[in-house]
């Protein structure tokens, strides 16, 4: 199993082999921090980054990708579609949405972490949910409150 996550300092991603060291060091700034010894019975139960029990799973593919791939084939479609070649333009589309649904069975999962956002790769994911908006609002609030304190601390 991998863990992938960013340095809260420096925005480094930095990957780790689990299970391993107790400590993860960033190759950005070198700062030490310690790792949770988040596998028990070869399971997942926690994030291995910050302790958090609050993960989720989703596609191990860029979102970037498959949005550019949609917006591909949505505009060579409406191309094809005003100069009235409606059967290539739906063959465009049609085989956009074969190519994702053959992208979505092949691609495995990667659990990821609300509060950190660190990726555990290479762990079986299916008991874990797919995203829920309602978690990671919370988990977004509860980080603007941590920094809010964290600021006034430093005044």
């Amino acid at each position: 199993m991998k863990l992938r996550s960013t340095c809260p300092d420096c925005d480094t991603t930095n990957v780790v082999e689990l299970p391993g060291p107790a400590e993860r060091t960033c190759i950005g700034c070198g700062k030490v921090e310690p790792l949770v010894d988040a596998i028990a019975e070869g399971k997942l139960k926690c994030c291995a980054a910050c302790g958090n029990e609050q993960l989720y799973r989703m596609k191990d593919f860029p979102q970037w990708l498959g949005m550019g791939l949609l917006a591909t084939a949505c505009i060579l479609f409406y191309l094809f579609a005003i100069q009235y070649q409606y059967a290539i333009a739906w063959s465009i589309l049609l085989g956009s949405a074969a190519v994702d649904g053959l992208i979505y069975f092949i691609v495995g999962d990667v659990v990821v972490c609300y509060r950190c956002a660190a990726q555990h790769r290479g762990i079986p994911s299916r008991v874990f949910d797919p995203h829920e908006i309602a978690i990671a609002e919370c988990c977004r609030q509860e980080r603007i409150r941590r920094e809010q304190l964290q600021a006034e601390q430093r005044h």
